[in-house]
């Protein structure tokens, strides 16, 4: 599993995906510009002691992470999004894309990609999820859904065997 964050602006939220990225297994990428430095002793204290069990990339851009992911098959997260992200189908290298914590992703890229949006529900009224907030609801429920497609040895060699465990005993996903 792959997470994309577009311009991230605030350090904790970083540190914090960042340090799930790593419990998780999953590889995290940072699209620059980066509203902080990777030094950055906040973005640093959020993530623990998790940044030496992470693998991360930074991009400069959007494109060069499409360059050397050609084949990849994405999900764009955004309030404006037609579909919810639960009547998605995932698979196990599939990458969540996030936008900026104030702006979201912008229009121009939402627009090139807009069959690919998913929404995570809120009553109305409600503006948008923090980004944490967002990424957890998101991620989880990736690792959920992959669970019941992907194969069950790969799911346990990444660390989710009481996911398998439900599914094995049950015949369902939660």
């Amino acid at each position: 599993m792959h997470i994309v964050l577009y311009e991230p602006e605030i350090p904790q939220n970083t540190g914090n995906i960042a340090r799930t990225c790593a419990a998780t297994g999953t590889m995290l990428h940072l699209i620059k510009p980066l509203g902080f430095s990777l030094e950055d002793k906040y973005l640093k204290r959020a993530g623990l002691d998790y940044w030496k069990m992470m693998h991360y990339e930074v991009h400069e851009n959007f494109e060069e992470l499409l360059q050397k992911y050609p084949d990849a098959r994405m999900h764009f997260l955004s309030t404006k999004a037609p579909k919810c992200y639960s009547e998605a189908s995932y698979g196990a290298d599939d990458f969540l894309v996030f936008g900026r914590e104030t702006r979201g992703l912008p229009e121009s890229l939402l627009s090139r990609v807009y069959d690919r949006c998913l929404r995570i529900p809120m009553v109305p009224g409600a503006r948008s999820l923090n980004l944490t907030s967002s990424f957890a609801t998101s991620m989880f429920c990736l690792i959920k859904f992959s669970a019941a497609s992907t194969s069950m040895k790969m799911m346990c060699a990444i660390g989710f065997p009481i996911i398998i465990s439900v599914y094995v005993i049950t015949g369902r996903i939660y």
